[in-house]
């Protein structure tokens, strides 16, 4: 499964909040989306990395579910 922590992570590093974000461009409503752990676009993960100066390594990372 996919999960957004390193990007909560990387938000926190920076110092960047939801609502810096916001100011910057990015939907408030993608956001929340995401906090509720639905899927993204490429171009939603492009405009992050974009957004945070970051790789994608700091927005996503997969998460092998336990049987």
């Amino acid at each position: 499964m996919i999960s957004y922590a390193p990007l909560f992570r990387t938000m926190k590093e920076k110092n960047i909040t939801a609502y810096q974000l916001n100011k910057m461009g990015f939907s408030n409503t993608t956001y929340h989306s995401i906090k509720r752990g639905n899927g993204i676009t490429m171009k939603t993960l492009n405009t992050l990395c974009d957004l945070l100066d970051c790789d994608i390594t700091d927005v996503v990372e997969y998460v092998k579910e336990q049987k």
